[in-house]
């Protein structure tokens, strides 16, 4: 018995990462760890259904809706590894003094959530499609444009695991790992940089967001810059029923008073008179509404978003480093494990 136990306290590094995968999937099938993957699936479906029917055809449904992506995924990845760590933190002390190597116990983490990922990141594109979203007929990285868009969901979900892992292996306990969860995203929707007019410090704070990188890439990827805007044109659409006649009259009225009886000009015959519908009536007929929602998006355009490789690799770049940087700190932290007295 003692030289069994003498093999497991001298294994290494590779052998222990396998141990602790078999673990780590046992957990999966019977601790129930499993319901992460159709709990992606009803999230992607009512995300689909609400803003799925402009994604990537117009450049404020491509936003709103990439922006909707990537929160998905940030949140997948947050559940996956946020209680995986502290949860067993005793079981990983004692461990620890036995003999076991810190980096094979993240390292199997790591392939662990990556699958897991993959299978969210999966699973989320099959829903999207289902519920009608059409994806875009061009590619930046690889011959098909729905498996650049595949890679860029998975990086956005494994970086956020990643993130979430690292604070795992902070804290020490479930408790205030789920207290930390809210702020955290908070942070990632607010700094994402695609909906908040951020100034000053506030737009570098973007930079370490996993929300930047994400939306960026999915709005270059959707060719976010040749698509129509429309709002301008529903602005303009909630005045058409104005009728600018009594305002008009009111404005003749108050110049007749300055001129003589036999000079005052009638305004009566405009009472009802809408011009802003009969510009958007003469618009659709005459097929210019297209132009106008066009031109509107020429003058809308946003250089991050540029419809390059370049864009996608740099910002997969910057979400790569964030997963091997946030594991890094992960192992650092469950180094000195053995000092925590608590």
């Amino acid at each position: 018995m003692k030289m069994d136990e003498s093999r497991i306290k001298h294994r290494g590094r590779f052998s222990q990462v396998f141990i602790y995968l078999g673990k780590l999937f046992r957990m999966f099938v019977f601790q129930n760890d499993w319901k992460v993957l159709p709990m992606a699936a009803v999230i992607a479906g009512l995300v689909s259904f609400v803003v799925g029917a402009n994604l990537f055809k117009t450049q404020e449904g491509t936003l709103m809706g990439a922006f909707a992506l990537a929160c998905i995924c940030i949140w997948n990845g947050f559940f996956n590894s946020i209680q995986v760590i502290c949860r067993e933190r005793p079981i990983v002390k004692r461990e620890h003094r036995s003999g076991m190597h810190v980096s094979s116990y993240i390292a199997a983490h790591m392939i662990y959530q990556a699958l897991l990922c993959l299978g969210q990141s999966v699973i989320t594109l099959v829903i999207c499609n289902v519920m009608g979203i059409s994806f875009p007929l061009k590619s930046l990285i690889t011959p098909w444009p729905i498996l650049d868009i595949g890679i860029t969901l998975f990086l956005i979900t494994y970086c956020a695991d990643m993130m979430s892992l690292m604070i795992s292996a902070f804290v020490h306990s479930t408790t205030t790992a789920m207290t930390i969860m809210p702020f955290l995203l908070i942070f990632q929707l607010v700094f994402s940089g695609g909906f908040f007019q951020l100034e000053g410090p506030a737009v570098k704070l973007t930079n370490f967001t996993v929300a930047k990188w994400g939306l960026e890439a999915l709005c270059s990827q959707g060719d976010y810059n040749s698509l129509p805007m429309v709002t301008l044109w529903n602005a303009i659409a909630k005045f058409q029923d104005v009728d600018a006649g009594d305002y008009l009259i009111s404005i003749g009225e108050e110049a007749n008073e300055n001129l003589d009886e036999g000079d005052k000009i009638d305004f009566s015959s405009i009472n009802g008179y809408k011009p802003i519908q009969g510009f958007m009536r003469y618009a659709q007929e005459s097929g210019s509404r297209e132009e106008i929602l066009k031109w509107s998006g020429e003058n809308n355009q946003n250089t991050v978003y540029a419809f390059e490789p370049s864009t996608v690799l740099r910002c997969w770049g910057f979400l790569i480093l964030y997963i091997f940087l946030y594991a890094f700190v992960a192992v650092l932290s469950l180094e000195f494990i053995d000092r925590d007295k608590r």
